[in-house]
């Protein structure tokens, strides 16, 4: 427990997880929900949509309660969704997979790189490399998988690692790379170069790719392309996705895992033992989003691409440096030109005071010794409707006088 709680009460100064007492304490992302609530403030900072996903995916779901699809359904998830996942890997991007050994659903993808890690981690002697800053539950996952963590920064404007930092971080004692592109805070989307660099690396260093890749259909400058899809890649990665943030249902909590049948054997054997399986009318809808036309999923993406362009002309027109996002829902910018010096303090105080609007200081997704990199870099969220978008960009221009 001294490596977990360690790892806990560090994230917990910027994200949140365990107080230095034991005491549960919340995360950066309940705490600005919370005050975004209590003061009538946009919540521009968690990353939850405040629209319903297609009628087609929302209708199966009922259609399934009303059919009795109400009880357990297979640990590995039903064979309809299973065969859908294959047929979308195959689909979009020419991965073929056997839904029967080589997909298994899972309640998010946070259960997905949770068993992963814990499946494919021995302790301490391995080392997990993830890119800086990173989604908050990775650095929980890797800290109780007992793993040590080691990171490659990604720093403005393009937020692309150096790949001679990345080769340098990576070696022998690397157990997993894990890559989670188009990248959470930042809006990134790794150039195919430091996809081929990962691979390289990891036989280089026989070292497993876990990747996240949940924003997939949510790019703004050319299609997906996924780790696994590369050429040497497939036999040591594990893809991970969901259909939350492709069809805003993030609280149904459906995702899953991909990859080699020898790696998801060791998986479910952790998975099993988590919550075994979940959301079972769910399962069949998000199978129906997975065959919707790719009208649909072209729609989704220009339809982020414009409340990107929105949310960023206010942010610009407030006094921010915006970093222009390739993808995801999410926009970084900097508040250093209207004169902050510490993100935590600016979210907390004068962006919620004046502005009326809450985001997330991007300090709450890197480790302490590089948070000064990072000191006045915010996290802005765009999955929003337009016009809480442009109400929010009124209220930010209050911030430019």
């Amino acid at each position: 427990m001294r490596d977990v709680a360690g790892a806990w009460r560090r994230t917990a100064d910027g994200a949140g997880l365990l107080s230095p007492d034991g005491a549960v304490a919340s995360t950066i992302f309940a705490e600005m929900t919370a005050l975004a609530a209590r003061t009538g403030a946009i919540n521009l900072g968690q990353g939850f949509p405040d629209e319903d996903g297609p009628s087609e995916v929302l209708d199966a779901a009922r259609e399934a309660i009303a059919g009795g699809a109400n009880q357990y359904a297979p640990g590995i998830g039903i064979a309809p969704l299973r065969e859908a996942i294959a047929d979308h890997q195959s689909r979009f991007y020419g991965i073929a997979l056997d839904p029967d050994t080589e997909v298994v659903v899972t309640t998010g993808a946070t259960e997905a790189l949770a068993s992963a890690l814990l499946a494919l981690v021995d302790g301490p002697e391995d080392e997990v490399v993830v890119f800086e800053p990173y989604y908050d539950s990775y650095a929980a996952c890797v800290a109780l998988s007992g793993a040590t963590l080691r990171t490659v920064p990604l720093r403005a404007p393009d937020f692309q690692p150096d790949l001679d930092v990345l080769a340098d971080v990576v070696n022998e004692r690397t157990r997993v790379i894990l890559v989670n592109n188009p990248h959470n805070p930042t809006g990134a989307v790794f150039d195919r170069a430091v996809l081929e660099e990962v691979v390289r690396l990891a036989h280089a260093r026989d070292a497993i790719v876990v990747t996240d890749e949940v924003y997939e259909h949510l790019t703004f400058d050319g299609p997906h392309v996924p780790v696994a899809s590369l050429p040497g890649a497939r036999e040591r990665t594990l893809t991970i996705s969901s259909g939350g943030k492709t069809f805003r249902t993030t609280g149904w909590k459906i995702g899953w895992i991909t990859g080699p049948a020898e790696l998801l054997t060791a998986v479910v054997t952790v998975k099993q033992f988590l919550t075994y399986t979940s959301g079972s009318p769910f399962q069949p809808a998000i199978a129906a989003g997975l065959r919707l036309p790719d009208a649909f999923f072209d729609g989704i993406a220009q339809d982020m691409r414009r409340k990107r362009d929105v949310l960023g002309a206010g942010l610009r027109a407030a006094g921010f440096e915006v970093f222009e996002p390739r993808g995801s829902y999410f926009t970084v910018a900097d508040a250093a030109p209207l004169g902050a010096t510490d993100a935590q303090a600016f979210c907390r105080g004068e962006l919620v005071e004046r502005a009326g609007v809450v985001a997330i200081p991007i300090t709450a997704f890197v480790t302490p010794g590089r948070r000064s990199e990072y000191a006045t870099l915010v996290r802005f969220a765009a999955c929003k409707r337009v016009e809480v978008l442009e109400e929010a960009a009124a209220r930010l221009a209050s911030l430019s006088g």
